[in-house]
């Protein structure tokens, strides 16, 4: 694969003009140790490179093999956006992000490893760039190549990266929007998280866009601003509303034995095309549920 720009204004180092383009330090150096190849104007170039104005430079990579020790799966996957550099998919609730412990074979990278080898992509290793609790249920980003999730890791770019979540919690929040601003750490050894003055930082943003008219149930629209552990379960919990169907933190089972809790839209700056991507994914059925009454 090879990713090339033309440069326009004043002589600047290769190194510079690659860095400028979102390329990571770490791939540049990969690059210079053999990994790849590094180009000006059609040609393969090397040491020390100065891109002129009017100049094409980029990088040459070879396609990503597949890692043998994640099995494909054959299951199905819900595809909401894909183009040569991202995958964007509807994860439903119950399927974990990334294969570990208790699960090696059917999780989401899975499911991805398949779908990538059923459409034939030339690069064959996925890159989560955000990741969801098993039982949530929305929006995953996947970067196709090292060289798109090496360009969202860059500061400049992750700042443009905005997720916004769909929950229901019993009871409704005073004042109806916010900000929760609390540090979250963890409890010993428990997979649980809490609000801790020793925790690093972390921001919510909220907003309750619905209640049910017996005022039992309200429906929230959450930012994230940071990206914690079980954050908005966390903070929602603090507040004394933890979700519906939270069985970890004490939310109600009666209406839902799950999180409600789902990635409802995803937007961030796409460098390749040099616009916003937005996408957003629509309720299961057990939120649909939900939504009928807030």
């Amino acid at each position: 694969m090879e990713f090339t720009w033309q440069h326009a204004g004043t002589a600047v180092s290769m190194k510079r003009f690659l860095s400028d383009h979102g390329i990571s330090m770490r791939l540049i150096k990969a690059v210079k140790h053999g990994e790849g190849q590094l180009l000006l104007n059609g040609a393969v170039v090397s040491g020390v490179i100065t891109v002129n104005s009017g100049d094409r430079a980029g990088i040459r990579l070879a396609d990503e093999a597949p890692d043998d020790a994640i099995a494909a799966s054959q299951q199905s996957l819900a595809v909401l956006y894909e183009d040569a550099n991202w995958l964007v998919v509807n994860k439903p609730a119950g399927l974990t992000s990334v294969p570990g412990p208790s699960d090696r074979t059917e999780t989401l990278v899975n499911r991805v490893k398949g779908y990538l080898e059923r459409t034939q992509a030339p690069n064959q290793r996925p890159h989560l760039v955000t990741r969801l609790d098993r039982d949530t249920s929305g929006i995953v980003l996947i970067a196709k190549h090292r060289v798109a999730q090496g360009m969202l890791a860059n500061p400049r770019l992750t700042e443009t990266l905005k997720k916004t979540y769909t929950a229901w919690i019993a009871g409704t929040l005073t004042p109806t929007s916010g900000t929760i601003d609390q540090p979250i750490g963890r409890v010993d050894d428990s997979p649980q998280r809490q609000v801790t003055a020793a925790g690093q930082r972390a921001v919510t943003r909220y907003q309750v866009v619905g209640v049910a008219a017996d005022r039992q149930v309200s429906r929230l629209r959450l930012t994230l601003v940071t990206g914690r552990t079980h954050q908005i379960r966390v903070h929602l919990t603090s507040l004394g509303h933890p979700l519906l169907g939270d069985q970890l933190y004490g939310g109600q089972q009666d209406l839902i034995t799950r999180q409600a809790l789902h990635a409802t839209n995803l937007s961030f700056f796409d460098p390749f095309t040099q616009t916003t991507l937005q996408v957003t994914a629509p309720l299961p059925a057990d939120l649909q549920r939900l939504a009928e009454l807030a």
